[in-house]
C-alpha cells in the first residue's frame, strides 16, 4: 500500500532512543526496530495486521485538552514505519470536545472502523464529576469509518456509540474482537470494571444477550482498564492493565479461558516497571504474524529520566509462551525486534 503524506522511520538500537523521541537521521536500513518504534509522544497503541502490513493506532499523548486527533503508523516489516498524519480529529467528530484516545481498529466488509474514547465522561457519583463542566457530562465510545486503514476517517453515526454506564464501567478503552464464528464483540471499561457486548451488523449499536442484557460484566481480579483479547491454539487470552496510568505501578496482567465470556482467572503479571529500561509500561496490544506462531507485544512506556505524565512512547518486544500455553514475562528492550515481513 502506498503511504501518502508519510514519514519513514527506522529504529536505532540506542539507549538515547528511549530517552526522547527519535531525531537521528539514518542512512542505512536498520536491522531492528529500536524502541520507541516511531518518534513522538504516543500511548495506548493498538496493533493489527491489514493485508501484508502491520498497523499501529496510538493515542496522541498530551494533556486532555490537546488530545484532539489521531495519527497512525504502518510497516511492511516492523522496522521501517510510515506515519499517516491526522487520520481523524475533532473536526470530524463534532461531539468530541475535550479529548480522544485509546483507538481500536478493525476491518469488516471492505471498510475500516476506528473505535475510540472521547470526552472522559463522568457521573455524579464519582469524585471527578464537575456540575459546572458539561464537557465530561456527555461522550463515551465513538466509531469512525474509512475506505482504507490510513483514513481519512469520518464519524460513522454522528453521536457516541455508547455513552451510558453499565455495571459502573466508565465507557472508555474499547477493544473490538472478531470471534471464530464471525461475531464481533466489544470489550471496554474503566474504573476497574470490564464489560462485553455484541456489536450489531453495521456497527451502529449492540445486540442484546439471550437474557436481554446489553452488556455482561467479565471483570477479572486486578483489572483497571485497557482490555485486549486474542486466540492462540484454541485458547482465549485476555490481557489488561493494572495500577495507575500516571505512575510506575502501571503493568499488564492476563488470564486464559476456553470462551470469550470467560470465566477469567488472573494468572499473573507479564509486563511491568523496569528502572533499567523504562517505567509505567502498560495499555498493550498484541500482534501475530499471520500464518505463524510469532507474537509481539506493542505497548507504551515512559523513558528514563522522565517527569512528564504524558511523555509516553510506543514500544514493541517479542512475546513468547511456555509449553503449557502461559505467557513468559515480556522483556523490555531498547533494541526492539528484528525485521519480519509478512510476505
Amino acid at each position: 500500500m502506498k503511504v501518502s503524506n508519510s514519514i519513514l522511520i527506522g529504529g536505532l538500537a540506542l539507549a538515547f532512543a528511549c530517552s526522547s523521541p527519535k531525531t537521528t537521521e539514518e542512512t542505512e536500513a536498520p536491522k531492528r526496530s529500536g524502541n520507541p518504534i516511531f518518534e513522538g509522544w504516543y500511548a495506548d497503541p493498538e496493533g493489527i495486521v491489514f493485508g501484508d502490513e502491520y498497523w499501529v493506532y496510538p493515542t496522541f499523548s498530551a494533556g486532555y485538552t490537546d488530545q484532539l486527533h489521531f495519527d497512525a503508523f504502518s510497516s511492511k516489516d516492523l522496522v521501517i514505519w510510515g506515519k499517516h498524519a491526522n487520520i481523524l480529529d475533532t473536526a470530524a467528530i463534532k461531539w468530541a470536545r475535550q479529548a480522544m484516545w485509546a483507538p481500536a481498529a478493525i476491518e469488516k466488509d471492505g471498510k475500516y472502523y476506528l473505535f475510540f474514547s472521547a470526552n472522559d465522561i463522568q457521573r455524579p457519583s464519582r469524585d471527578g464529576w464537575d456540575p459546572n463542566n458539561d464537557i465530561n457530562h456527555f461522550g463515551g465510545l465513538g466509531v469512525a469509518v474509512a475506505d482504507s486503514p490510513g483514513g481519512p476517517f469520518k464519524d460513522h453515526i454522528g453521536k457516541p456509540l455508547l455513552s451510558e454506564f453499565y455495571n459502573d464501567a466508565q465507557p472508555i478503552d474499547q477493544f473490538v474482537f472478531k470471534d471464530t464464528d464471525g461475531t464481533y464483540y466489544m470489550l471496554y471499561g474503566g474504573w476497574s470494571h470490564c464489560n462485553i457486548g455484541k456489536l450489531n451488523a453495521d456497527f451502529t449499536g449492540f445486540e442484546p444477550w439471550e437474557d436481554g442484557e446489553i452488556f455482561h460484566e467479565i471483570t477479572p481480579e486486578g483489572y483497571v482498564e485497557g482490555p485486549f483479547v486474542f486466540i492462540r491454539e484454541g485458547k482465549y487470552y485476555f490481557l489488561w492493565s493494572e495500577g495507575g496510568w500516571t505512575n510506575d505501578s502501571y503493568k499488564v496482567a492476563y488470564a486464559i479461558s476456553d470462551n470469550i465470556n470467560g470465566p477469567w482467572e488472573r494468572i499473573g503479571t507479564i509486563l511491568e516497571n523496569d528502572t533499567t529500561v523504562a517505567t509505567g509500561a502498560g495499555h498493550n496490544s498484541v500482534i501475530q504474524k499471520p500464518g505463524s506462531d510469532e507474537w509481539y507485544m506493542v505497548y507504551h512506556r515512559r523513558p528514563i529520566p522522565n517527569e512528564g505524565r504524558d511523555h509516553r512512547v510506543t514500544a514493541i518486544d517479542i512475546m513468547e509462551f511456555n509449553d503449557d500455553g502461559t505467557i513468559k514475562p515480556i522483556k523490555m528492550t531498547f533494541e526492539g525486534v528484528e525485521a519480519n515481513p509478512i510476505k
